[in-house]
């Protein structure tokens, strides 16, 4: 069993590989790096890694299980959170929130949960009707935003009703996808 620790943001909870034991660190690339006395570590998957403590913040949890991912897709992105602000919305209208920087980690999450052996996460998801939401901050705005994308320029019902609720029905990009697909519905 893998050991990760589990640390939570506004968005959801993200986890990393905990490694507490000289044996756990066999066959990465870590094993001739770290040694014994700077355990535990926890490794980023990015190719770093760094001490661990307890008073990290955010810091959660430590879980062991044979899982991956070791959380579910709700847990990583928080679902239909109160608070979303950017992330994926499914033709169900059902949002899954993640930073602003993070749409291509959930996507492909959501991709294997929802249309698994798929080769490019986010077109698949676009394809399948799913609503990209983003900050639209392009450089020249003074305060950031929120943008929804549609690769096929289709919106369901349940997924206009959610950006009415969400309070993005005001912009021009969601106004033209209703008018192009209400009389779909």
């Amino acid at each position: 069993m893998k050991k990760y620790a589990v640390y939570k943001s506004d968005t959801g909870f993200y986890f990393y590989d905990y490694i507490d034991s000289p044996d756990a660190l066999s066959g990465t690339d870590f094993e001739n790096i770290i040694t014994e006395d700077n355990l535990p570590v926890v490794l980023d998957g990015r190719g770093g890694y760094s001490r661990f403590s307890e008073n990290d913040l955010g810091f959660d949890r430590i879980i062991e299980t044979d899982q991956y991912p070791p959380l579910s897709i709700d847990e990583m992105f928080f679902k239909n959170h109160p608070d979303f602000r950017l992330g994926w919305m499914s033709p169900e209208g059902d949002t899954y929130s993640c930073s602003y920087t993070n749409h291509t980690k959930c996507a492909r999450f959501l991709a294997d949960e929802f249309f698994p052996n798929s080769r490019f996460p986010e077109s698949t998801l676009q394809r399948g009707g799913w609503l990209k939401i983003i900050d639209s901050w392009d450089g020249t705005q003074r305060t950031h935003g929120q943008f929804v994308h549609s690769d096929i320029g289709y919106i369901t019902r349940k997924q206009a009703d959610r950006l009415f609720d969400l309070g993005l029905y005001k912009n021009d990009e969601v106004k033209e996808l209703i008018k192009k697909n209400e009389n779909n519905w």
